[in-house]
């Protein structure tokens, strides 16, 4: 019957994390899956450990059925007959199905004949019995049940063999499981009611062994075992000997693997037998007899054994008999049946005496009590008979031995006691051994009695705790029945000494004790006479609790960590006084600020949890964790997540607990570790930001970014808050711009010191450590000095956030102009002479301007020279007048005095402007410039004088006509009429051409100015000067005042 392996136990090493309440029961069970044939006797076994209540544990088995796999079926339980499912029933209540409880907590569910139903997942349950459910109550494996597919053939038959004639035998071994198994081979010879002998084997792992038998033959070669195919192997034996005879047969196994590693005999079978009979060359034999010794007591049992020595003792005849000073005792046949003569006929009928054929070769005669008269002398002859044709016996040759005598002495009934023992005072769980000696000593048979007494310690009365009865029996008291679990008592097979051996001594076994003997003798009518008694002398035994041999490591240690780290916290005991011993620990911390060390945790003997006082205020339930390594004496807390506040001195408190005999817990011993020094930390600062200085210088109205880089941070997982700050040139101290939190919200600073800037900012992040600035349309008032302050922020243990540090960035000056004035105006001097009531221009041209975007404005100025009065000497000085003004904004100055009406303006191009005075007459004479004013708008829209420039002089002189042209036409009236009156029509038709191609170039104009943003400069609309008494030319001149 397969046994539980020794790893039944779970594994020791126990993991618990922190508010578990008591010890976690567990059920392993036999891992799967397991292979399996039909029809063969399977065991699963099951265990349970960690459990609370009685020793003795109930366990129910169940089947999930592959064709219903969340279905349980109930198969059998060790408290409910009626647990089992109807299919089931029968099979259990035929003991088919059945537990067998190797012991309290472990048992083996047997399956004596599987069957293909069988297959399934298998389930071990154990009934809580614990004060609340904590742990795992079952465990399941599956089993695979699969054919049976191994053959084992050979062929029968019977062969006639000589003495060292050669044997050959084949036998055929196959199989077709699908899984990989392993098959052993073994060749077996049997006679008659014989045991099998071995006689030799081919185990699973291909090792070929010898039986004992025949261990020295095959070393010298005379038996082989050969493989001779892929199915067949032969057996050959060289030499044959008379004792080969019998019947071969070859008997196979296959083996397979379990999960465990473990191999597993699935099933075993045998081939038929082949008979083999071996004629002997010798016909001689010899007779020996013997016994053990010549002298006995009365009651002693004798044993004489009469050996016959000859070859093939099977194939041949014999008869023996037995005499006893000559006079015959027994008989026995070829048949082998005994023919007793009257005397000894009736103690053999009394059990008194027996006369058997033990093998073919030896014969006994054992008388189980002797008597007085049984001293004598003793013989038995041997006679080889000879079976005739009608079946009848013949005596040939007939040999005795030499006769034996034997002596039997009387019992004597004079006898001491004396009870004594090696180890009067013993320690808890340790044996002891109480010897009753009886002197003389009577051999075992003599009938004797002896009771074991006891007196508790403390007690006054003496109580029978056992008795060796006279016939063998052992008989408890009825007041000690808790000795009999730890109590053996056993007799010596030479005396009747008894020994009483008591196995985990307690408080209970504490006491006196003493034996009484009493000496019996058995009549012939099975009555029963007390020849004598003895009591022995009283014997005390101390029981004492073990020494301690606890000792807990005394060595000092400091931890520095960082806070969120775990600390790890060692308690090891160096050494304990029993491998059994359990252990409570208790953890304390011990601060500065207190007397005495706080109870953190408390783990009983029994692996129960307790949290202390200083768990609870400091809500460390969460953060505490508890591991026994598997050895049993290296204890480890761990606080998770460490915070500064559990810096502090810890140590351990260890007692050692025992389990008494009686199975009680008790305290033996305890002890202090030494003190780890645990210091929490925030972690070091490592923020670092970049402190390189920096100048940035930007045109007004363009963008700007400032960094601020962080070059390194105190942990991966921390979050930031960048703000940036500003110095205004002229302001006494810095002032806040913006403020990204580490939960990514931006806030302004104080938005009457940012005015508009507050619209103009940016941040962002665009890479991890990286924060950008960005100011839109920077103006001259974002000047300053910039920087930005960086705070790193960590999570602490409890899930809260503090400033860990903070640090500054290098400056970055920023400074913001506006463009550098590059206007320039032709500065060209000219000299122009022109008729008086002509027309004459006034180019500006601008060469350069600071911007595309720039507007500009012009004046025109006239210089004249005036003389000063009242001075005996005349002196000249330029009289500076303004002509014409257009602002950036396109607005005209009025015409005023002597210009109203005179003048006309144009753009000819964005750089290009131009004045041109009509109706020149002698006072226009002078010099005259032009001065451009360059405008920008900032970024806010306000225009801004950017620079001004000053153009050349020109110098203009009006000459005076004379007789013109005009006197004369008006003086001649048919020329008058030819050159005024006839081209009139003419003059209408050309002027109204000239409009409507102007109005056109106006409006050309206007888009194409338009499109470039450049100010358009509007034309006074024209019109035509006409004199009714002098017809003079049409004047066309255009006039600031009208925008179009």
């Amino acid at each position: 019957m397969p046994t539980p392996p020794p790893h039944l136990a779970p594994p020791l090493l126990l993991l618990l994390c922190l508010g578990l309440a008591s010890a976690q029961r567990h059920v392993a069970v036999q891992e799967g899956p397991l292979y399996r044939t039909e029809g063969s006797h399977v065991t699963l076994w099951c265990k349970v450990s960690g459990y609370q209540g009685p020793a003795e544990q109930n366990f129910q088995w169940s089947i999930y059925l592959p064709s219903a796999p969340e279905r349980e079926v109930q198969i059998v339980s060790t408290a409910d007959p009626s647990f089992p499912y109807a299919i089931y029933t029968q099979r259990v209540h035929s003991r088919e199905i059945y537990v067998e409880r190797v012991q309290g907590d472990a048992v083996l569910l047997h399956i004596k004949e599987l069957q293909d139903r069988d297959a399934g997942e298998y389930e071990c349950h154990t009934p809580n019995t614990d004060e609340r459910y904590f742990g795992s109550y079952s465990a399941k494996m599956n089993l695979v049940v699969i054919p049976d597919s191994l053959r084992v053939t050979a062929v029968p038959q019977t062969l006639h063999k000589v003495e060292r004639d050669s044997l050959e035998l084949k036998c055929e071994v196959s199989k077709s499981t699908a899984q990989h198994s392993h098959v052993s081979i073994a060749w077996y010879r049997q006679r008659g009611g014989e045991a099998p002998v071995e006689v030799i084997s081919l185990s699973r792992d291909f090792v070929l062994r010898a039986g004992g038998t025949y261990a020295q033959r095959q070393a010298t070669g005379d038996v082989r075992l050969d493989k001779v195919g892929e199915t067949t192997s032969k057996l050959t034996i060289y030499n044959l000997h008379p004792s080969d005879q019998g019947e071969f047969y070859c008997e196979a196994a296959e083996w397979i693997q379990d999960p465990d590693k473990s191999w597993y005999a699935m099933t075993r079978k045998r081939s038929q037998g082949t008979i083999v009979n071996v004629q002997a060359t010798d016909k001689e034999f010899s007779v020996r007899l013997e016994t053990e010794k010549r002298t006995y007591i009365v009651g002693e049992p004798v044993e004489f054994r009469c050996i016959l020595e000859a070859q093939n003792v099977p194939d041949r005849y014999f008869s023996i008999s037995w005499a006893f000073n000559s006079s015959l005792i027994a008989s026995l046949g070829p048949n082998a049946v005994p023919v007793l003569n009257n005397e000894f006929a009736q103690r053999e009928a009394l059990g008194q005496l027996k006369v058997a054929k033990e093998s073919d070769n030896v014969f006994v005669l054992k008388i189980y009590r002797l008597r007085l008269e049984d001293s004598g002398k003793y013989n038995c002859r041997v006679t080889e008979r000879e079976k005739t044709v009608t079946g009848d016996f013949i005596d040939k040759e007939s040999k005795r031995p030499k006769n034996i005598p034997i002596t039997v002495l009387p019992l004597k009934a004079g006898f001491a006691v004396t009870a004594i023992s090696r180890t009067p005072g013993v320690t808890y769980n340790e044996s002891f051994d109480l010897q009753c000696i009886i002197k003389p000593h009577y051999p075992s048979w003599v009938p004797v009695s002896v009771t074991w007494r006891f007196q508790p310690a403390g007690s006054t009365e003496f109580h029978d705790l056992v008795t060796f009865t006279r016939d063998g029996g052992v008989q408890w008291g009825d007041r000690y029945m808790g000795f009999r679990t730890r109590t053996a008592i056993e007799k010596a097979e030479s005396s009747n000494n008894v020994r009483l051996s008591i196995s985990r001594a307690s408080d209970t076994e504490a006491g006196k004790y003493q034996c009484v003997a009493e000496l019996w003798r058995k009549n012939y009518n099975s009555s029963w006479t007390r020849l004598a008694d003895r009591t022995s002398n009283l014997l005390e035994i101390r029981v004492l609790r073990p020494v301690t041999k606890l000792q807990v490591s005394k060595s000092k240690r400091s931890i520095t960590l960082v806070e969120n780290r775990p600390i790890p916290l060692n308690c090891s005991v160096k050494s304990q006084t029993s491998p059994d011993s359990h252990f409570a620990v208790l953890w304390y911390v011990h601060k500065p600020s207190d007397a005495d060390g706080k109870l953190i945790l408390k783990t009983t003997h029994s692996s129960a949890f307790e949290y202390g006082t200083y768990a609870e205020e400091e809500g460390l339930r969460g953060r505490l964790q508890f591991e026994r390594s598997a050895s049993g004496g290296l204890f480890s807390l761990t606080v998770q997540r460490a915070e500064v506040r559990d810096s502090g001195s810890y140590y351990c408190h260890v007692e050692e607990w025992l389990l008494s005999p009686n199975h009680a817990w008790y305290k033996l011993a305890e002890e202090v570790s030494g003190r780890t020094e645990v210091t929490v930390k925030q972690p070091d600062n490592r923020l670092q930001v970049n402190q390189t200085h920096r100048n940035i210088t930007v045109l007004e109205n363009q963008w700007v970014t400032l960094e601020c880089q962080v070059s390194s941070r105190t942990s991966p997982s921390s979050q930031l808050s960048v703000e940036w700050y500003v110095w205004r040139p002229g302001h006494p101290e810095k002032e806040a711009v913006a403020r990204l939190s580490r939960q990514s919200t931006l806030r302004y600073g104080d938005p009457a010191a940012l005015g508009d800037l507050r619209g103009r900012i940016h941040m962002e992040s665009p890479s991890l450590g990286l924060y950008l600035l960005s100011i839109q349309n920077a103006t001259v008032r974002d000047s300053g000095v910039y920087d930005c302050r960086v705070e790193e922020w960590l999570l602490d243990p409890s899930d809260r956030w503090y400033k860990r540090a903070e640090d500054l960035s290098g400056l970055t000056t920023l400074t913001v102009k506006q463009p550098d004035p590059t206007l320039q105006v032709d500065t060209a001097t000219a000299n122009l002479t022109v008729q008086e009531k002509e027309s004459f221009p006034l180019d500006c041209s601008i060469l350069s301007r600071s911007s595309p975007e720039s507007h500009f404005a012009v004046t025109w100025y006239s210089l004249r020279a005036k003389e000063a009065g009242g001075r005996a000497e005349e002196e000249e000085e330029e009289e500076r007048e303004a002509v014409l003004s257009v602002g950036p904004d396109a607005v005209f100055s009025p015409e005023t005095g002597r210009w109203e009406g005179r003048l006309r303006f144009q753009r000819l191009s964005a750089v290009l402007f131009r004045l041109t005075v009509l109706q020149a007459g002698g006072a226009d004479s002078g010099n005259y410039s032009c001065r451009v004013e360059e405008w920008l708008a900032d970024p806010n829209g306000v225009w801004y004088r950017l620079a001004e420039e000053e153009s050349g002089m020109v110098a203009v002189h009006v000459q005076d006509a004379g007789s013109t042209l005009q006197s004369v036409i008006c003086s001649n009236d048919a020329l008058f009429y030819f050159v005024f009156f006839y081209p009139f029509p003419i003059f209408g038709i050309l002027i109204i051409t000239i409009l409507l191609v102007r109005f056109k170039s106006r409006n050309s104009s206007k888009n194409s100015e338009g499109k470039n943003g450049v100010p358009l400069l509007w034309i006074k609309e024209p019109h035509l000067n006409y004199s009714p008494t002098c017809l003079e030319p049409p004047v066309l001149s255009i006039h600031p005042g009208t925008i179009d």
